[in-house]
């Protein structure tokens, strides 16, 4: 076999088991006799949840075995050599300028002290496989092919100078800039928000196809799969369900875990469902938010925001990174005082901080974070996690307590005996489930939930919505639902609002909102939600409002329309200067849509524009 011909990579009945320590024998197989191939220029994606193997395997092509794991059959072929033995040295060599990593949290993966350039050419210098004016010259090409703005300089920027995607796309940089020859891609896009996904997805094909480079793609969303992947590998449980051409294996799955699978993708739903009643007393509300960080004399984050809670309500609250969707949830919870405006509970002004709230006013109002892993004490057990706000709130200790937090433990799904264990030793979803818990054993009015499934994949995040809907019926509970994902809000929320910019560009029912979007921004959010079927992604960079929204990213603005910069019915001299009115949708009073742009139900201009 020539050079040409031989895969870039090649793992041949790899095994990967629990390795002997302390005396004790070798552990149980993680992954098991997986055989698959990427060919040179090719994306081979690894497809399954949480759990599955995905990543483990992903990381044999580095040489690589997580602290405890140990390579124990088969091989790891990186241009036919063996990487799974390489001695320490060895895999100095390989790693970095054979094989590079893009790991999903571009933030964890910067040194925030360092300019960004100097991080990107970092290993390049190192490694010594190029000058450092040749580092530097190689980045700034680099950047300019993955659509980054100002390629001469924003090397100079510090990481928390850019946003989310130019980050991400960034540490694609840094993988690519000593030439290797294989990829291995770590759920890159699984944080990102619908629109910002796109431009990473489009700099992940750009990238490939210029640089001749393979990949290993590892994710858990078919529908993300199938814009960049060449093949796929679907895997449960460490071991091959699948595998085939993208197109075969999406049109014609064969195992049904392939079919369950895509039975989980989300899809933006625009049923009517259950209309709200009118006459449903209001529970939560926030009147003009003026909100920020920092000084009052930097640009606020929310301007002007005005939100009302039933009882027993799903409020959805989506937008952009960067929008203003978690300030927003900080500012009803009182984790963030708003420079201007009032919260209210039951009617009733409460405090602007949780230290002016009193402890019956913090009990009604519990905010769930997106990241359980983070918000959960990995020193505690579970019982002892759901028990504190049982003693806090309730006053229970003891016997009682450990009653009531066995039945909080059932109301969600889990076992008793889980009130023993800790974190660590909790599944993703399971750890949500307990972040959850930990929010209900306050027995709240409201919940606020940040994001709670944007970290899980499809299968689990479609099991905590489940829970939530059942949440909301049994125990009557409202909700504030925040989120990029647009299909997740849409199947459950009752009502939605779109932020931008720090402003409410569209509300009212989902229906309404959704079917069809009239603001121009909504409309980018639901033609930016991931399709599962090939040439989508090819589809939707095609379309005009998706080309105007690429030349600038969002920022917020003291005048005029906030998306002026990036919408394609932008009225220069108007948008960009004069605040937009307030306009009803053709449907409902209650459909408002902040936009200078007649809103008619026979405007056949802005009708075309919504739907297509």
């Amino acid at each position: 076999m020539s050079v040409s011909d031989t895969p870039v990579f090649q793992a041949r009945g790899l095994t990967i088991r629990v390795a002997a320590s302390d005396g004790r024998p070798a552990g149980r197989e993680i992954v098991r006799g997986v055989d698959f191939v990427v060919p040179r220029g090719k994306v081979v994606a690894l497809i399954g949840e949480s759990g599955s193997g995905k990543t483990t395997i992903a990381l044999s092509a580095l040489g690589y075995t997580r602290p405890g794991l140990e390579f124990s059959a088969g091989s790891a072929l990186v241009d036919g050599r063996d990487v799974t033995g390489l001695s320490r040295q060895e895999l100095g060599q390989l790693r970095g300028l054979e094989v590079a990593y893009v790991a999903q949290s571009a933030a964890a993966a910067f040194n925030p002290a360092m300019r960004i350039g100097n991080q990107v050419i970092e290993a390049a210098i190192l490694k010594g496989t190029m000058s450092r004016s040749a580092a530097i010259e190689r980045a700034r090409n680099l950047y300019e092919a993955l659509d980054l703005p100002d390629p001469a300089t924003i090397g100079d920027r510090y990481p928390h100078q850019v946003s989310g995607g130019q980050l991400q796309r960034l540490m694609m940089a840094m993988a690519l800039c000593t030439g290797p020859k294989l990829l291995v891609l770590d759920e890159p896009t699984t944080a990102l928000d619908v629109t910002t996904q796109i431009e990473v997805l489009k700099a992940v094909n750009n990238a490939i196809a210029q640089e001749g480079s393979a990949a290993i793609y590892v994710s858990h969303d078919l529908a993300v799969v199938a814009q960049v992947a060449n093949d796929i590998v679907v895997l449960y449980d460490g071991e091959v369900m699948e595998k085939g051409p993208v197109e075969t294996v999406i049109a014609t799955p064969q195992h049904s875990y392939t079919r369950r699978l895509m039975d989980a993708v989300p899809k933006v739903d625009v049923s009517p469902g259950t209309a709200p009643s009118s006459d449903r007393d209001i529970v939560l509300e926030a009147k003009n938010i003026t909100a920020g960080y920092g000084k009052s004399t930097l640009p606020a984050v929310l301007q002007d925001v005005q939100i009302s809670v039933g009882r027993g309500q799903a409020i959805g609250i989506i937008g952009e990174s960067g929008s203003g969707k978690s300030t927003l949830a900080r500012v009803l919870a009182g984790l963030l005082v708003p420079r201007s405006g009032e919260v209210l509970l039951d009617g009733q002004v409460v405090g602007s901080s949780t230290k002016q709230r009193p402890r019956e006013i913090l009990r009604k109002v519990q905010f769930v974070f997106q990241m359980a892993d983070t918000a959960l004490n990995p020193q505690q057990t579970i019982g002892e996690i759901i028990g504190r706000p049982l003693t806090f709130y309730g006053g229970l200790r003891g016997r009682a307590r450990r009653k009531r937090t066995s039945e909080i433990l059932d109301r969600i799904g889990l076992p008793e005996a889980f009130a023993k264990r800790r974190p660590s030793e909790l599944s993703g979803g399971q750890k949500q489930r307990i972040n959850l818990a930990r929010a209900l054993a306050a027995d709240p009015e409201v919940l606020i939930c940040d994001e709670v499934t944007s970290a899980l994949d499809t299968i689990v995040a479609a099991n905590i919505m489940e829970l939530l809907e059942n949440l909301r019926r049994d125990l009557g509970v409202s909700f504030v639902f925040i989120s990029h994902d647009l299909s997740t809000v849409s199947s459950f929320a009752e009502e939605i609002i779109v932020l931008y910019g720090g402003r409410i560009v569209e509300s009212g029912k989902a229906i309404d909102v959704l079917s069809p979007p009239f603001h121009p921004y909504t409309r980018l959010l639901v033609a930016s939600a991931p399709e599962l079927r090939t040439g989508w992604l090819e589809d939707v960079v095609a379309t005009q409002s998706m080309r105007s929204a690429a030349i600038n990213s969002a920022k917020a603005t003291a005048h005029g329309c906030p998306f002026f910069d990036r919408c394609p019915l932008a009225i220069p001299g108007t948008c960009d200067k004069i605040t937009p009115p307030l306009q009803t949708g053709p449907r409902s009073v209650q459909h408002v849509i902040a936009c200078h742009y007649p809103i008619f139900s026979d405007d056949a201009s802005l009708l075309n524009f919504a739907r297509n």
